[in-house]
């Protein structure tokens, strides 16, 4: 089992050697930045979402449970005060394993694989993206930027820019443009085996552009470039307790109240 945190809390440490060493299970700790490592059944990450998308772009092989210790937490399994609970629900076999897509993202610097999203925009001004889906152009996308995401990331930078919440096992991508300055765009969601072109228009002024995949480092881009998203061969696997989580996870994280509540 690997542990991937951005705590450095000493009890946690503690508490978790005390716990496997009784079941034979072997902890090691992993690092930020540290790439993927053979041998691991389980990746257990403490922390927030941004956490678990580092924990599953650095070990896109191994399953993660993920612990809560940030503030939203869609992707975790649970918060820190359920640390035991899970533990044992994990040992005595009693999860499920979801499979998320994973977007690839093919630009003038490389390739990017991203769990939530690809974001496209300006530093300070508007910019203008050519959409094309299949080799079909669709449409100048002029605004902030545009986001191409995924199911998972529906409740992510996508929620945020207004997007439609998406049951995360669903094979989709969504596209949607950020503060765009025309009234009539509308919030697209294409079939997974679609293949998405985006291209800097030279109707863009801004000097500043940039692409990242998942909120990592941003790369910059120029007029001209094109950008091509697809589905990626890639899964990315997360481990919950039960079937009904992404609900329960919602009504949490949303503050929404079953009907009659007050």
């Amino acid at each position: 089992v690997g542990i991937f945190s951005t705590q450095s809390e000493q009890p946690l440490y503690d508490f978790l050697q005390d716990w496997f060493v009784p079941h034979g299970i072997e902890m090691s700790t992993l690092e930020d930045g540290v790439k993927s490592r053979d041998g691991l059944d389980l990746v257990i990450s403490f922390g927030g979402d941004g956490t678990v998308l580092a924990a599953l772009s650095l070990f896109p092989q191994c399953p993660v449970l993920a612990v809560n210790f940030g503030n939203v937490g869609f992707l975790t399994a649970g918060d820190r005060e359920e640390l035991a609970e899970m533990l044992q629900s994990v040992l005595d076999g009693n999860y499920i394993i979801s499979e998320r897509s994973v977007l690839e993202c093919v630009h003038p610097h490389g390739t990017d694989y991203a769990v939530n999203e690809i974001v496209i925009r300006g530093a300070t001004r508007l910019i203008a993206v050519e959409l094309s889906i299949n080799d079909q152009h669709i449409r100048r996308v002029r605004g902030d930027g545009v986001i191409v995401g995924t199911a998972t990331g529906s409740t992510a930078y996508l929620l945020a820019a207004g997007s439609p919440i998406v049951m995360p096992e669903l094979r989709c991508m969504i596209i949607t443009g950020l503060n765009e300055y025309d009234f009539r765009s509308r919030h697209l969601v294409i079939t997974a085996d679609s293949k998405i072109r985006l291209a800097v228009s030279e109707q863009t002024h801004e000097k500043e552009i940039y692409l990242s995949a998942d909120g990592k480092e941003k790369v910059p881009l120029e007029i001209g470039d094109e950008v091509l998203i697809s589905e990626s061969s890639r899964k990315a696997k997360l481990i919950f307790m039960e079937k009904n989580y992404f609900f329960h996870n919602l009504s949490s994280r949303l503050s929404w109240f079953r009907s009659g509540e007050k």
